[in-house]
């Protein structure tokens, strides 16, 4: 059975449904575009600020874009040393997302950042704009893919993928609205659905609304499927070419996520994992932002981790440079006829 799906997905990836096969695919990052190939290590879910405010109360004034800097500058300039090369931020608009506070950093550390569009419908919809009520999946998508053509507000900075939230029951009508908008703008843009879900059900179906709309379940991201307790779950969305995004280690938790691993490892599915530790982050209104989470725990325990349990070096390098690559590189992926 292993060895029947590590043909299938290598089937998928000859046949150009997933980019990087034959030919040398772009990320965008908050400095320009970028060789998927040159990512690096990555850790594909991370944060740098958020804030929980609220879509109708937040404002960019809400912090000092300074002082901000101060206090993270020290763990993105930690990321080299522990040769990480990209992050991933997945903090969406209205929550606090802030492209030239990314781009500020990048710069002066060196590190790859990533920023997004979409918007956040999880947590009952509290970080939604008002806007997003009313507006069609088409007015929604062609925000999106603005932000895209011509940069975020003013400044110039384009989105390196699709941040979406849902919540953890059956779709909404709201949600299957968010990821109809997602759908239409991948189409437009290559750029690749990260979707805030957790269990298998919602999941589920966004996959099969994607599908129905064209786009190839490979350009979609299940962000926190960790939280899914029946790993025969991961199957059923691997086998559709889904990436299975484990994204919230740290040390406490680091058994639960290897026996997640091995589970995909053993079932032929590690070639789509994705992993991070959802770690940061600056909070406006808290003395000195509050309590920061560094990004440390996969490189200094987690991988010893996993090599102590059998996996090697290659397969390492599978789930923190060759995934990444090839989930975040931009390219419209869609089903056949499309």
């Amino acid at each position: 059975m292993k060895s029947f799906r590590c043909l299938l997905f290598l089937t998928v990836l000859s046949s150009g449904l997933l980019p990087g096969y034959g030919q040398v695919p772009e990320i965008m990052t908050v400095r320009g575009p970028l060789p998927a190939e040159q990512m690096g290590r990555s850790l594909i879910h991370e944060h740098l600020l958020v804030d929980f405010i609220g879509a109708a109360e937040i404002t960019d004034s809400r912090w000092d874009r300074k002082e901000v800097v101060q206090q993270v500058l020290p763990y993105v300039e930690a990321l080299p040393e522990m040769a990480i090369r990209t992050l991933v931020s997945c903090t969406p608009a209205y929550l606090g997302r802030d492209p030239e506070l990314l781009r500020e950093l990048s710069k002066r550390t060196g590190v790859h950042i990533l920023t997004n569009t979409g918007y956040y419908g999880a947590v009952d919809n509290k970080f939604l704009p008002a806007h997003a009520f009313s507006s069609t999946a088409e007015t929604l998508a062609a925000i999106w893919t603005d932000e895209w053509e011509n940069g975020i507000g003013e400044t110039g900075i384009k989105p390196g993928f699709i941040k979406i939230g849902v919540n953890s029951g059956p779709l909404s009508d709201l949600h299957r609205k968010l990821i109809a908008a997602a759908g239409i703008t991948h189409k437009r843009t290559g750029l690749t659905i990260a979707s805030h879900t957790g269990p298998f059900l919602p999941a589920k179906q966004q996959v099969d609304l994607l599908k129905a709309s064209g786009v190839h379940p490979t350009a979609f991201i299940w962000v926190h499927a960790q939280n899914e307790p029946l790993l025969e779950n991961y199957s059923l969305l691997a086998q559709e070419g889904a990436w299975i995004s484990l994204d919230g280690i740290q040390p406490s938790n680091l058994e639960d996520y290897l026996k997640r691993l091995v589970y995909l490892k053993e079932e032929g599915w590690l070639q789509q994992v994705l992993i991070s530790h959802d770690a940061g982050w600056y909070r406006p209104g808290e003395p000195d932002g509050g309590e920061f989470r560094d990004f440390s725990t996969i490189g200094t325990q987690f991988v010893p981790l996993l090599l102590q349990n059998g996996f090697s070096e290659e397969e390492i390098d599978l789930l923190l440079v060759k995934n990444p690559a090839r989930a975040f590189a931009i390219e419209k992926r869609l089903l056949t006829g499309e």
